[in-house]
């Protein structure tokens, strides 16, 4: 598979473990220079980034498009608009975020200030996945950035345009000495996860991610995993079913074809009520991409033969045969598999095991819509949970009883726009949080900073202990203002 032009990390030769021990060492001697501390260099970063955005948006979607033949308007409203808003956000609260947070002292410390600093890890890689391919490999990037790291970024070779539009034009727009791209597959990747590395954030499948973890733990490196699973959708009966069908199909079949982190995996609903969501959703897709929604321009590819594949491979299960009620249809020259929906699939058959990550969608009927939540329960955490209805004491147990990395009430995916919300999973479908503020954490470590004057000397601190030290130390611990006004004054000034 041809991967472009390499990026100037590579030039010279096979990009092999030495080459990675050497671009590791010359970027953590420029991080230990101080050069990527200071508010103007982040600053200056992000603001090409922006540039390279506006300058290079043509680009951007022709990549995408050739990569997984993504609409352009999904192109731009679920990756480069993202990408965009997530750089303004970090130039307008930068200076906020970098500045230490002020914290109470204690009695036991009194006087003193005491103060939070963020300060950069140092030297970070990033591993992002080739479903967003701009998306999940710029959004980690920016609160590295932000946070005053050096870093690497390793973009997925399952996106190949992308992959290379990278290496060509980020240099041109931001400081190459400091944060650069490696192209290339697993032994490019293997020879990445040999170094030490101040932090690793990994975007991908679990298989993947405990790989990550293994060579991580060889130099106690923390790690963010951004994973994913089998996101549900629980629909209650009490619904405006049209509106709530608009919004799964656009959150399943309208972000990437099915092939998103936090698209619905399956939906749950009661038995009376599943033959009336299902028509819902047939009249909903025929809207959405027409009678043959193989002719649509609005739907994305399988991305390759691989993964189509594997997606047939849950189509042919014997165990879900008969359970399709709509879709199904399949062209592998064409890398397109139909929006399809299947009706009380087994809980055993493949397609309920795996994260489907496709355009495949099982619907689960339960007798009463309280049910899901032990149902949801049982599984591995998902990255999302979602919930239709319009009762609020169904909401709020929803919200007390299920676990999941995150959730949205009566709408899809929608939560990972807000700045101000974490995203990230839990549990299988990964640990750690990014986005907005929290990117920027991800990224820094929190540096406690106690600073004291030389006055209020308490002697009762210092040998030799006596039992009026005591007494005066368990006085002010608990919290005596008489027994802090005697420490200050520096008694007892004997045994």
């Amino acid at each position: 598979m041809d991967y472009g032009e390499k990026p100037a990390a590579m030039d010279g030769g096979e990009f092999d473990g030495e080459r990675a021990a050497e671009m590791e060492a010359e970027m953590r001697e420029i991080f230990r220079s101080g050069k990527t501390r200071s508010l103007e260099w982040r600053a200056a970063q992000l603001k090409g980034l922006v540039r390279m955005i506006e300058e290079k948006e043509a680009d951007i979607m022709a990549a995408l498009d050739a990569d997984l033949a993504k609409p352009p308007f999904e192109s731009y409203l679920h990756e480069v608009s993202l990408v965009k808003s997530s750089c303004t956000f970090a130039l307008k609260e930068l200076k906020h975020w970098m500045k230490p947070e002020k914290v109470p002292a204690s009695i036991t410390t009194f006087p003193s200030t005491a103060e939070i600093v963020s300060e950069p890890l140092g030297v970070v890689l990033i591993i992002s996945a080739w479903n967003y391919p701009f998306l999940l490999s710029l959004s980690p990037v920016i609160g590295a950035i932000a946070a005053g790291n050096a870093v690497v970024l390793k973009p997925s070779e399952v996106a190949p345009a992308t992959s290379s539009l990278f290496a060509r034009i980020l240099p041109d727009y931001i400081d190459n000495s400091c944060i650069r791209v490696v192209e290339g597959s697993i032994p490019e990747t293997t020879a990445l996860l040999e170094q030490k590395w101040d932090k690793i954030f990994y975007t991908g499948n679990g298989k993947v991610g405990r790989i990550v973890m293994a060579a991580a733990a060889k130099h106690l490196t923390p790690v963010t995993l951004e994973l994913g699973g089998k996101s549900p959708v629980v629909v209650d009966s009490n619904i405006n079913v049209k509106v709530a069908a608009k919004r799964i199909a656009v959150g399943k079949w309208g972000c990437n074809n099915g092939q998103a982190c936090i698209a619905p995996d399956y939906i749950i609903t009661t038995k009376s009520f599943a033959p009336i969501l299902v028509d819902s959703l047939k009249r909903t897709l025929e809207k959405f991409y027409g009678k043959d929604a193989s002719e649509s321009k609005d739907l994305s590819r399988i991305v390759n033969a691989n993964h189509f594949k594997r997606l047939t491979s849950l189509l042919d299960d014997e165990k879900v045969s008969g359970k399709i009620v709509h879709g199904g249809q399949r062209d592998e020259k064409r890398l397109y598999i139909a929006p399809t929906l299947l009706l009380d699939v087994p809980h055993d058959s493949l397609i309920m095991k795996e994260e489907i990550f496709g355009p495949l969608l099982p619907i689960i009927t339960v007798d009463k819509v309280e049910d899901s939540f032990d149902l949801i329960n049982s599984k591995t955490k998902p990255l999302a949970a979602y919930l239709f209805t319009k009762d609020k004491k169904l909401e709020e147990k929803f919200v007390n009883t299920v676990s999941a990395g995150g959730m949205l009430i009566n709408d899809i995916a929608l939560h990972l726009a807000n700045h101000y919300l974490p995203f990230g999973g839990v549990g299988e479908s990964g640990f750690g949080s990014y986005h907005g503020k929290f990117s920027f954490d991800a990224f820094s470590h929190k540096k406690a900073v106690l600073s004291r004057g030389f006055f209020g000397e308490a002697r009762a601190r210092y040998p030799p202990y006596t039992p009026r030290k005591q007494k005066l130390v368990r006085q002010l611990l608990n919290g005596s203002i008489i027994a802090m006004f005697f420490a200050l004054l520096g008694w007892p000034r004997s045994g």
